[in-house]
């Protein structure tokens, strides 16, 4: 293979609010903590376990603007983006970072579009099929 890839798909709950820091230049850079479990039973003894991994999140300019007008905590997400890890120093001693620099996202669930409240409105039945005469001609389209 020629090239590479540096891709993740991650499916998870929200466990903080989206926190937006606004620059000179109209741009935005949004965080959050992204928790996703996974679940398993012990076969020794029979109990379920759940581990969850966190992630860090980084969005920017209008999906972080996106993020932070819709999202808020225990809200399910999924996004995609790439690994990137950050190094700097602090105090003689290096530190990393690795966040999910997300570039698409799907509101899976949220709680501002549950706790809105809808107004009772009738919903349009669907129209059931209608018959077509010529139903002993094959449903082949060519």
């Amino acid at each position: 293979m020629a090239g590479t890839v540096n891709k993740v798909m991650l499916i998870g709950h929200l466990g903080d609010d989206v926190k937006v820091h606004y620059f000179d230049d109209k741009n935005s850079i949004g965080r959050f903590p992204l928790a996703t479990n996974e679940s398993y039973t012990n076969k020794q003894t029979g109990e379920k376990i759940t581990t969850t991994e966190w992630h860090n999140i980084v969005v920017r300019n209008k999906l972080a603007e996106i993020c932070e007008k819709y999202l808020s905590k225990g809200d399910k997400i999924y996004c995609e983006g790439r690994i990137k890890t950050r190094q700097w120093e602090s105090e003689g001693v290096k530190r990393y970072m690795t966040e999910i620099h997300v570039v698409d996202m799907t509101f899976l669930t949220t709680k501002k579009e549950l706790n809105t409240p809808t107004q009772s409105s009738p919903k349009p039945q669907p129209t059931p099929p209608t018959e077509n005469k010529d139903s002993d001609k094959d449903d082949l389209p060519f």
